[in-house]
């Protein structure tokens, strides 16, 4: 074991072996084989390629060394072309902060029978009065760059699970092809986490029908960890015991304090309230489709393609079967 493995236990440390082909021979050798490629993408600024940050991507990736690469690539390549996104990047940034306190993310205290960290989404509990969803975004990726540097979630990942109740059709008008997009990059192209699961619970009709334009768009394999359980909790209970999960997921856990995540990233700082302006914000969601890549979703004034929703009405809501992807 060399000191890059000194934060994982015996069992993780076995896991890395046999998933992720991690071999404590080679381990700076392979580090070095994805430093050396650096220099074939001089358009890129790569601020860090110290051995710990390659090796994330190097499990990421299950040690493909041009896999792992590319990923480092896209990394940076994303937060060159969304430059706003990352210019007040962290925890007390006024958006950023308030996105956290409502529990985007929030993070469950135990992990699961996997050793993956949980996280979860209340839909509803978004405000538009008071941030936008490129803030709640934003804090989703700090919160992920915080929780990264526990080399045992490198290797064992993460699960999520967003609960859909409440959130209207007008909250619902905002998640444009455009923003999709560029969650799309910013979480399964562009960042080295792994996710073992994405769980929807009580969707309502018109988030199933996004979800049905935006699969194309994702890699088979994140395609096979998506999970619709609708209201049948117990499929989820399948997957992720209830015993660990709060009373809002049908769990045995009180309910979810959403500032607890918060509290941990922001510290004494977490009463602080500052106003916050969210027109002020210097990259609303029209301006991000102007930052996309000419690979991005086409743009659409609506949410969902119109031939979706002729054949999809509100009745479908109570006659929706849970869609199972089993991995």
């Amino acid at each position: 074991m060399t000191h890059l493995q000194a934060g994982l236990s015996p069992e993780t440390l076995e896991k890395a072996r046999l998933e992720l082909n991690e071999n404590p021979d080679t381990l700076h050798q392979d580090i070095q084989e994805v430093r050396d490629m650096v220099i074939t993408r001089p358009d890129i600024g790569f601020l860090r390629t110290d051995d710990a940050f390659i090796l994330r991507f190097l499990r990421a990736r299950k040690f493909h060394h041009f896999e792992a690469f590319r990923l480092l690539a896209q990394y940076f390549e994303y937060r060159q072309q969304n430059l706003d996104m990352f210019k007040s990047f962290k925890a007390t940034d006024p958006g950023i902060k308030q996105a956290l306190k409502d529990g985007f993310p929030g993070g469950l205290a135990n992990l699961d029978h996997y050793g993956r960290k949980i996280l979860v989404l209340f839909a509803a509990n978004w405000d538009q009065s008071r941030y936008t969803l490129v803030d709640i975004l934003r804090a989703i990726l700090l919160s992920l760059e915080a929780m990264i540097e526990d080399p045992e979630l490198q290797v064992n990942g993460f699960v999520l699970i967003i609960d859909w109740s409440n959130f209207t059709f007008k909250q619902a008008s905002k998640l444009t092809p455009s923003m999709l997009r560029l969650a799309i990059e910013g979480l399964q192209d562009s960042f080295p986490a792994r996710f073992g699961g994405i769980h929807f619970v009580n969707q309502p009709w018109y988030i199933h029908a996004l979800y049905t334009v935006i699969r194309p768009f994702l890699k088979e394999k994140t395609r096979k960890r998506i999970f619709l359980h609708g209201n049948n909790l117990n499929s989820l209970h399948q997957l992720i015991h209830p015993e660990i999960l709060p009373s809002e997921f049908g769990g045995m856990l009180p309910p979810y304090d959403m500032g607890t995540w918060a509290r941990t990233l922001l510290d004494h700082e977490y009463d602080d309230d500052s106003e916050y302006n969210v027109d002020s914000y210097c990259m609303p969601v029209k301006e991000v489709e102007k930052e996309l890549s000419p690979k991005s979703m086409k743009r659409s004034q609506s949410v969902v393609d119109p031939t979706v929703l002729k054949r999809m009405d509100k009745n479908e809501e109570e006659n929706m079967q849970p869609l199972l992807s089993l991995d």
